[in-house]
């Protein structure tokens, strides 16, 4: 067993390379001397923390220990920063994300926030954050400081409607980009048979008299990594997580188990509207009336061989969001 706030002095503090200061990191060790993280003999992290936000601070900093790259990786996408990384074969994977995810929203939800529900969040920044100062080794490709409104990026605990809608990345860069192309939407044929799935086996039907409840078992190996949560608060819960996030998304505790589905429900829609343009600018029509579209320049910074590049609305990033 380990208490990860005793490790936080085996860190000189002239090491950090970080943006962090020392109040911050003052009270990460705080935190961390409230947080007990023991691996099983499965690698497996059982985390126990006295409040529901110090047990989030351990499993923040359980899941950089097994992975950072992919933490950081989908705080990336959420972002719409991939450019940044992989250069311009994700300008409109950003673009789209960027068009449908708005940061400053995000930021705005999370001021509104309960008190509750902010202190799991500061506790999932300061996990990773943590992470990173006591481990100067470790390079992010681009996030070197996690903020506590990143979580808020996301539609739900996995898959959105941002990976279920109507259009792609694809067919949007058609959108603005595309010469002789009459739409840029194309007819693609849908698939109805793929999607998430579980089974629950009363314990009358299993050898062991127990009952199984089988989560998602069409999902790839650790393609979620497996946590065991608990705190002196009452919670108490064993499951999978998606890579970044703070709270369990599928399993189960004393009392029943959880699951989600994923499938190609209709869960969004496109529509194609007539735009009208006057001396007074643009217009939609809506219900026999015309209303003004407003125009929303996003800039997105891509990774080139000699450096980075800005695109903007002169390079055809520009979009129409009906007011």
């Amino acid at each position: 067993m380990r208490t990860i706030g005793c490790i936080f002095l085996l860190i000189p503090l002239c090491l950090c390379a970080q943006p962090f200061s020392q109040h911050e990191i003052a009270q990460w060790q705080q935190q961390a001397g409230n947080v007990n993280i023991i691996r099983d003999n499965w690698g497996i992290p059982h985390i126990y923390g006295k409040t529901d936000a110090h047990a989030v601070f351990g499993l923040l900093y359980a899941q950089c220990e097994d992975d950072f790259k992919r933490v950081e990786m989908n705080y990336i996408e959420k972002l719409g920063r991939l450019s940044e990384v992989n250069g311009e074969k994700d300008l409109y994977n950003d673009l789209y994300v960027r068009m449908i995810i708005d940061s400053a929203e995000a930021m705005e939800d999370y001021n509104k926030a309960p008190h509750w529900l902010k202190k799991l969040m500061n506790a999932y920044s300061a996990g990773i954050n943590y992470y990173l100062y006591k481990h100067p080794e470790v390079k992010p490709a681009l996030l070197h400081r996690f903020e506590p409104w990143y979580p808020l990026l996301w539609t739900d605990g996995s898959i959105g409607a941002i990976s279920t809608g109507d259009i792609d990345e694809v067919e949007l860069q058609r959108f603005y980009t595309g010469k002789d192309v009459p739409l840029a939407m194309h007819k693609r044929e849908q698939d109805f048979s793929s999607g998430s799935n579980g089974f629950a086996v009363a314990p009358s039907k299993t050898v062991s008299g127990n009952a199984i409840l089988y989560i998602n078992p069409h999902v790839t190996f650790y393609f979620r990594p497996e946590v065991h949560v608990v705190s002196e608060e009452g919670l108490n819960v064993y499951g999978a997580v998606t890579w970044g996030q703070f709270f369990i998304y599928q399993g189960f505790n004393e009392y029943c188990g959880w699951m989600h589905t994923s499938s190609n429900v209709d869960v969004s829609d496109m529509y194609e509207e007539k735009i009208i343009k006057n001396d007074s600018g643009l217009f939609y029509k809506y219900n026999y009336r015309l209303k003004r579209v407003t125009e929303k320049n996003i800039s997105i910074t891509c990774k080139k061989e000699n450096g980075f590049e800005t695109k903007n609305s002169p390079a055809g990033l520009q979009i129409m969001a009906p007011s």
